[in-house]
């Protein structure tokens, strides 16, 4: 605490004496270049903390070291994955310290201080401090030192080769300094560059190559090759555009041009992408870490196994359950494998599941959590930036998609336990009540996040931030199994929440490249007049190439970058074409999530097969039987919005019942089973209703009598099956 004090007294020095720089912002006379205080806070604080002892003493309240030097618990079926998507690097609920060789390494300290200082810094600026105390600064001064932060930490904490676990090389302790220098320059002097930017002087050149080249560098160390490659090819294709024949031919672009547009423009580098992770993303996951250590991930997965447990395909149900619960605050699918997955697949396996079926079910479960509001992943609160819509419109759109997913899923895992017999589990399970009357204060945050949101009005971050401060105070206040936050928790959840976004800040960098070069080239309008033309004004047909295109794309890679690569490439195709924009940035949504699912590169099937020892390509297309919803629900609400809450109610109403009984119908017919083991002529006759049911009237334009013959049929052939077993007098 002492340290703490002596920390935020300093800080409030440096803030009191800084002034403006002689080429800094002109926005206001009391206006100050953030870079000052920076400044005057790297000359003042080496000092201070080699007199006081200062670091010593801050090291061990924020001594979490980067993600990417943490061991991974070792499971029964080997070692997990890391990710190369979304979140690949967080695993918020690991609290493994690190090795005994790294703790010491000044690298990675100072890593994990740059990791704690990037998320302060972005709950100060959501909080609006700086106009509080009378500064003003461009959202580029902002976003500048925030980027250079997460590049200092990741050349700090992230080999250049995978696996290599030496401490930091001398030319990367020269990258991280290089890059945050670069940065911070920019930030102190971007009033002057913005003016020189059309010159093109060597100044800005050299700035715009360090950049770019820096954050490309930070893409392939932290997701791999796949979205590096990607953007590669888009910045190739920005040189070489002008050389291409016919309708692809793009616009002439410098050379020297590129890096310095890419760098600078508000369009780029410095768009929505990296604006809504810097003020919204980072809330979300400092929120989700908070959670974690104050015993929230140990609460869900009690909580599943209270209720489903001792229910038929008991392991199987406590799986999908908690992946559910998990996933809505991990935001990411194959780090809910690695952490639900590691409890539940051996006890499927244990229960009597297959090893395939353990993997698929735990990799369709855990890809749904962030499918499942009220909090999405990152790809979520893009959305709400590119629509310009309240966060809330896209949790809403979001619900029902998301109930008639798990509630498939759900019904499969059922039917297949009852067709295997496989028994629930009954080892000292506590009673749900029990569990609740423990942990009852996991569930006030998101009380408090929805009220905030639906009745305050709020913007999400300050909606998370309200749930932050009620997690904070009962996480204190109260503990679950002998769980308390302590504010060595609340200090290393900063650095935890850094080291968690210096991936999503690399990857929305990347991400915001592709924009510009979109932008610079005009390949964007080139690809949605030729994805319309392909579909020749067939809306059907322009789906289904979308949903090909999407699961193509997504194909390892992250989540948010391929939402974003999507929204710019294929939602304006779908959209010219007669969707409703949510409805259309929903499907694209879906079919990038559902790469994760869909071999040949599907991450989260890989990194369940992992764990539970089946081949990875059986659990791929095991995974997309179990997730065959998903393939459909986004074409039904681009046909008819009504399953994303738009219409009158009582058409939203009828819809959501055919519907829900359709998804009944289809999923008896991929278990084979429903009070007996169903002949594949019922199983065909079940689809066949199914389908008829599944797509609202309006999509079909028959009035709802298809709806209406293909509901009878689904009650006429389960009626039948469940009078046959009835009839069936039982065996002596």
């Amino acid at each position: 605490m002492v340290a703490i004090v002596i920390a935020a007294r300093n800080a409030i020095r440096i803030f009191v004496t800084a002034r403006p720089c002689s080429q800094a912002c002109t926005i206001g006379a009391r206006s100050v270049c953030a870079a000052s205080i920076a400044c005057r806070a790297a000359c003042i604080a080496p000092a201070y903390l080699r007199r006081s002892n200062t670091l010593p003493r801050l090291w061990r309240l924020h001594s979490l070291a980067p993600h990417s030097a943490r061991r991974r618990p070792a499971s029964r079926g080997g070692t997990v994955p890391q990710q190369q998507g979304s979140g690949g690097r967080s695993d918020m609920n690991d609290e493994t310290a690190p090795g005994p060789a790294r703790q010491f390494d000044p690298a990675y300290r100072l890593a994990a201080l740059a990791n704690g200082t990037l998320t302060a810094a972005c709950l100060l600026w959501v909080l609006d401090l700086p106009r509080y105390l009378g500064y003003a600064f461009y959202r580029e001064q902002f976003l500048a030192p925030v980027l250079g932060l997460s590049i200092a930490a990741m050349f700090l904490s992230v080999r250049a080769r995978k696996g290599d676990t030496r401490p930091a090389p001398w030319y990367d302790w020269v990258m991280a300094a290089v890059g945050l220098g670069a940065l911070l320059w920019i930030t102190a002097q971007y009033s002057r560059l913005l003016i020189e930017l059309p010159f093109r002087t060597v100044e800005v050149v050299v700035l715009g190559v360090i950049v770019l080249a820096f954050v490309m560098e930070g893409l392939r160390r932290t997701t791999g090759y796949s979205l590096f490659v990607v953007v590669v090819l888009f910045l190739a294709y920005a040189l070489v555009g002008h050389l291409i024949p016919g309708q692809f031919r793009a616009r002439p672009v410098d050379l020297d041009w590129l890096p310095v547009y890419l760098s600078f423009d508000p369009s780029a580098l410095f768009g929505s992408p990296i604006t809504v992770g810097a003020t919204v993303v980072v809330i979300f996951i400092w929120m989700g870490n908070l959670l974690f250590k104050a015993g929230g991930g140990q609460f869900f997965t009690d909580i599943a196994m209270a209720m489903m447990g001792r229910r038929r395909g008991g392991p199987a149900k406590v799986a999908v359950v908690a992946s559910a619960l998990f996933g809505s605050i991990s935001g990411s699918a194959v780090s809910n494998v690695a952490s639900t997955g590691i409890i539940t697949i051996p006890m499927m396996k244990r229960s009597g599941y297959s090893a395939r079926d353990a993997g698929a079910i735990e990799a369709v479960a855990s890809t749904g959590g962030q499918l499942m509001p009220p909090v999405m992943g990152a790809a979520a609160f893009l959305m709400a930036e590119f629509l310009e819509l309240p966060y809330r419109s896209i949790m809403l759109a979001a619900l029902v998609p998301a109930i008639l997913y798990y509630f498939a899923t759900f019904i499969q895992v059922d039917l297949v336990a009852a067709r295997e017999t496989i028994v629930p589990v009954e080892d000292a399970l506590e009673r749900p009540r029990d569990v609740l009357r423990q942990g009852w204060h996991f569930l006030v945050p998101f009380v408090v996040l929805l009220f905030a949101l639906f009745q305050w009005n709020e913007d999400a971050e300050i909606a998370a931030i309200y749930a932050c401060l009620s997690i904070v105070v009962l996480g204190m206040l109260f503990s679950y199994k002998g769980s308390r936050l302590s504010l060595k928790d609340l200090a290393r959840s900063f650095s935890d929440t850094g080291s968690t976004m210096i991936e999503l800040f690399m990857i929305l960098g990347g991400a915001g490249f592709v924009i510009g070069v979109l932008n610079l080239t005009g390949l964007g309008f080139t690809l949605t007049l030729v994805l319309v033309q392909i579909g020749a004004g067939s809306l059907y047909l322009l789906l289904a190439i979308s949903a090909v295109v999407c699961i193509v794309l997504g194909m390892g890679m992250p989540t948010s970058g391929v939402y974003i690569l999507l929204a710019t490439l294929v939602a304006p195709a779908i959209t010219k074409a007669g969707a409703d924009p949510l409805a259309a940035h929903m499907f694209i949504f879906y079919f990038g999530m559902m790469s994760m699912i869909t071999p040949p590169v599907a991450l989260a099937s890989f990194a369940a097969s992992t764990i539970s020892g089946a081949n990875a390509m059986s659990t791929g297309f095991q995974a997309m039987r179990l997730g065959w919803v998903a393939y459909i629900i986004p074409f039904m609400f681009v046909l008819s919005p009504t399953l994303i809450m738009k219409g009158d109610p009582l058409h939203i109403a009828m819809n959501i019942v055919t519907a829900s009984f359709g998804v009944y119908i289809i999923s008896v017919a991929f278990a084979g089973y429903f009070v007996r083991p169903l002949t594949l002529g019922k199983k065909a006759l079940m689809l066949v209703a199914g389908m008829m049911t599944i797509f609202p009237d309006t999509a079909i334009g028959a009035g709802g009598f298809i709806d209406a013959a293909g509901a009878v049929l689904g009650i006429l052939l389960l009626g039948y099956e469940y009078r046959s077993v009835k009839r069936t007098p039982a065996p002596a």
